[in-house]
């Protein structure tokens, strides 16, 4: 068939499908609107692995779920409250029931994928309600298909799903994290995507943003109990060579060091804020975070700093694994420069408090942390570009000692490397992926297939005890 035979089609059935739903209460219509997608989507997978998703199938979705009127068309019924709860609960029982992932997936995109246009507030704050139903009735294929969503989709709107899922369950009802808390062994995909997406949104550049505790608390057990988790995007993901800009980066790496390196400053300009106006206003802090005193904050911060170093201690071995060492930055180096510019803002807006104790701290976690995300690979620079990123922070012995001297490769995990001269670290030579490679230099082999992840399948993800 012809592509435009073929478009011509699908119009043709999209067309049918709605003059049959017109004429239908709202909640039946959004019911039989999946029911018809479904069937459509089953056949198109049959001949094609990959389907494109037509303009045809979104319209109906954005009519008959999201309730936006088109043009020449009467404006379409809209669901009261209970209703848009019966329809939660058909979607759930949809995606829990359809044994084909494939059809799944691509139903769940077509339904919450941005288009752009007036239906994506809509879209978004259906796809927050859903996804927060599924974690309270843990219906797991709903939470894998949110995690592909988080992964394909542009940060800007990740980070308002996350932000749902805070309000839901670390603001609205005191004690309900706990049932966000049990989806760590049901989802541990969704689990990663959502650390990501939260670290990116709560980056502590004001008060408002610092994580709220019960947030805070949860994310640090489930790192804590197995740090391999934030890796599991990362080694179920094929890597391509020029990653997306403006989605969520392939593992938490960069967002988690940024909260365990700005969280000391950031605690204490809050408490700044706090004193300088006599009280601790609501407005001032987030919800929940009265609560947790200094000493609790920084032991949570401190098991969370020890297990991202544990993470980029074995990070080294599975880019080697990839053929990706030296050049794939999980940390990236553009995202380090903003870092440091906060931390040097923070420690100078600080300093008449007599923060040294925090300034001290957070610049001794910046050292470490570089200086592990370059000894694994995470972190593709030399140490000129560290010495000039850092020239203007606070003095600190450790990180001087990170910025002065390379981290020389033990030979035994590295034999690849053993040629090269000492003072070197052994991924500088090679051009990163997405960069041009200098001078004459031969550009990179093809990078290896990678598998990708398949659910009900396994993957290397190992507790460690």
């Amino acid at each position: 068939m012809r592509p435009s035979q073929e478009a011509s089609s699908v119009r043709s059935a999209m067309s049918d499908i709605r003059h049959s739903l017109v004429r239908r209460d709202a909640l039946s219509a959004a019911k039989e609107v999946l029911y018809h997608l479904d069937l459509y989507f089953s056949s198109q997978l049959q001949t094609a692995p990959l389907p494109i998703v037509e303009k045809g199938p979104i319209e109906l979705l954005e009519e008959f779920i999201f309730h936006m009127p088109k043009e020449r068309h009467p404006k379409p019924k809209r669901l009261n409250s209970l209703q848009e709860l019966q329809l939660l609960e058909i979607m759930c029982s949809y995606f829990q029931e359809q044994t084909k992932d494939s059809v799944r997936q691509i139903l769940f995109s077509s339904l919450f994928s941005p288009q752009g246009n007036k239906a994506d507030d809509s879209r978004m704050a259906l796809l927050g309600k859903l996804v927060s139903m599924a974690v309270a009735v843990l219906r797991v294929p709903v939470l894998e298909c949110a995690a592909s969503w988080l992964q394909r989709t542009p940060a800007v709107y990740c980070v308002r799903l996350a932000r749902a899922l805070v309000e839901d369950y670390c603001s609205l009802v005191p004690g309900s994290v706990q049932t966000l808390k049990q989806i760590f062994s049901a989802s541990p995909r969704f689990c990663c995507q959502f650390i990501t997406a939260v670290t990116s949104l709560y980056d502590l550049s004001s008060d408002e943003l610092i994580p709220p505790k019960d947030l805070l608390e949860m994310v640090v057990s489930w790192i804590f109990e197995d740090p391999r988790l934030i890796l599991i995007t990362f080694l179920n993901t094929p890597i391509a060579a020029n990653l997306p800009i403006g989605y969520l980066e392939l593992a938490p790496l960069t967002g988690l060091i940024r909260w365990c390196v700005k969280a000391p400053l950031a605690y204490k300009r809050q408490k700044k804020a706090s004193l300088s106006n006599g009280h601790v206003g609501s407005k001032m802090l987030p919800k929940d975070s009265a609560v947790c005193s200094d000493q609790d904050c920084h032991a949570m911060y401190s098991k969370l700093h020890l297990s991202v170093l544990q993470v980029m201690m074995i990070l080294q071995g599975h880019l080697t694994e990839k053929n990706l060492y030296g050049r794939l930055g999980l940390v990236m180096f553009d995202h380090v420069l903003p870092l440091v510019e906060e931390i040097s803002r923070l420690s100078d807006e600080l300093n008449p408090l007599n923060a040294t104790s925090e300034i001290e701290l957070s610049l001794d976690r910046l050292a470490q942390s570089l200086q592990m995300a370059m000894a694994s690979g995470a972190l593709l620079c030399t140490r000129d570009d560290l010495r000039t990123v850092c020239s203007r922070l606070p003095h600190n012995n450790l990180l001087q000692l990170v910025i002065s001297g390379p981290v020389q490769p033990q030979q035994q995990q590295q034999p690849a490397h053993t040629s090269l001269p000492p003072g070197f670290y052994p991924h500088i030579h090679t051009p990163p992926l997405g960069y041009p490679a200098h001078g004459a230099r031969p550009a990179h082999p093809t990078l290896p297939s990678v598998q990708s992840f398949i659910p009900g399948m396994t993957f290397p993800y190992r507790p460690l005890h």
